[in-house]
């Protein structure tokens, strides 16, 4: 089988899907890797390292498009602008392996399906020990956490380390860090080792000792959040009474904030907002805030997506596709995960197998023989899953109803 590569499309991505490293062990499954000339240029992989590892650097895209597999950080919903022509030159049976964003975009997947093409989309991956490996959602929020907090010591007025100087204390920064996830996790650490006094909250109690082995205060707020955290580990939507008394309770942290980094996201939904522009006007002159949750519509009421806006004295930044700042190492990171992947469900042959008894297969196959398959998908969809239908067929109404 052949795996291509192509150049991203998305406006300002620089990530590859795949790097040089993890070109022998495609081709020791069996595989002939192609990659689109430059296609890892803007990540800081040339085409000759590319060579040198036994992939094929091809300029023409009718030959990426001749591919049995396509390999992409963004397809699809991932990619609504510029992703829907690569979807008209897809072909029946083609499989695409990517970030797809199926649940906050799920029409590109039914323009997939109707191509016959085979859609995989790796923001589905469940959070079972087996697939740890392949979690691009952790891996780029890693990434994501990271920087934000260097995009907010940058924006700051003042230094994160306390000193002790000959023209006195440097007292040190305050960073409180909303949702304690991969990012907020990787946040709290990279603000601890830049010397800040870092506090976090999160609506899963759960995360409390995580929060604080890596050298965090963990803020508690009494606003019973038993149920804040659904199967698969991440946090649950709440309703809108929950996330007033969640404000009223932070704008009193905020008072004393002098760096906020928000990272609450729910999947395939709106962000919730949870910083006010009152909660803003509480904060202190020269306060920062980094909105991680901006291309979601933001966790704070005044972000706006990949802009910065000054409010009262206090900057808000609203970062989009963090990942693709630091894209060496957010490609090497990704390209581990989308190879772990694609040898999941490669068979001893090489070829695709499509084992829907597995619960990785199964939660990440989208579109397959024309149709939306994935049941969470063909909800966002307004249709009825294939699955649904075959049990309604076989099993019929109850009385004869």
């Amino acid at each position: 089988m052949i795996v291509a590569v192509p150049k991203e499309t998305f406006p300002g991505e620089r990530r590859v899907a795949l790097v040089p490293a993890v070109v022998p062990s495609l081709i020791k499954a069996g595989l002939e890797v192609r990659i689109e000339a430059g296609a890892g240029l803007a990540a800081g992989y040339p085409d000759e390292q590319y060579t040198a590892k036994g992939a094929q650097v091809v300029s023409s895209p009718e030959e990426i498009r001749q591919a049995d597999i396509l390999l992409q950080v963004r397809a699809a919903g991932a990619n609504p602008d510029a992703g829907a022509d690569a979807i008209d030159q897809l072909r029946e049976g083609q499989i695409v392996i990517a970030m797809a964003d199926p649940l906050g975009t799920p029409e590109p997947a039914r323009r997939m399906a109707e191509r016959g093409a085979v859609l995989f989309a790796l923001e589905l991956l469940p959070r079972i020990t087996r697939a740890q490996s392949m979690d691009v959602l952790s891996s780029m929020a890693t990434v994501a956490g990271y920087r934000a907090v260097l995009l907010g010591a940058t924006a700051l007025p003042k230094m994160c380390p306390m000193m002790m100087t000959a023209a006195g204390t440097v007292s040190p920064a305050k960073v409180f860090v909303v949702g304690a996830g991969v990012a907020g996790l990787q946040a709290i650490a990279t603000a601890r080792k830049l010397g800040a006094v870092v506090s976090a909250y999160d609506v899963r109690a759960a995360v409390k000792e995580q929060v604080q082995s890596l050298g965090g205060k963990f803020v508690e707020m009494d606003l019973g959040t038993g149920d804040a955290e659904d199967k698969g580990g991440y946090a649950k939507a709440m309703d809108e009474e929950f996330y007033r008394r969640q404000r009223e309770m932070m704008a009193k942290v905020l008072a004393e904030t002098d760096l906020l980094i928000t990272t609450a996201a729910v999947p395939g939904k709106k962000a919730p907002t949870l910083v006010t522009a009152e909660m803003i006007a509480g904060m202190p002159s020269g306060s920062v805030i980094v909105d991680l949750a901006a291309e979601r519509g933001g966790n704070c009421e005044l972000t706006r997506p990949g802009e910065t806006v000054e409010q009262g004295g206090v900057t808000i930044l609203g970062p989009a596709n963090l990942p693709s700042e630091v894209p060496f190492h957010a490609s090497q990171m990704y390209a581990k995960n989308i190879t772990t992947f694609l040898q999941h469900l490669l068979d001893d042959d090489g070829q695709v197998e499509f084992n829907l008894e597995d619960e990785i297969t199964r939660d990440t196959l989208i579109t397959r023989g024309g149709q939306v398959v994935q049941p969470r998908v063909c909800e966002a969809l307004g249709i009825e899953s294939p699955a649904s239908e075959q049990e309604n067929k076989e099993g019929g109404a109850p009385n004869g109803e």
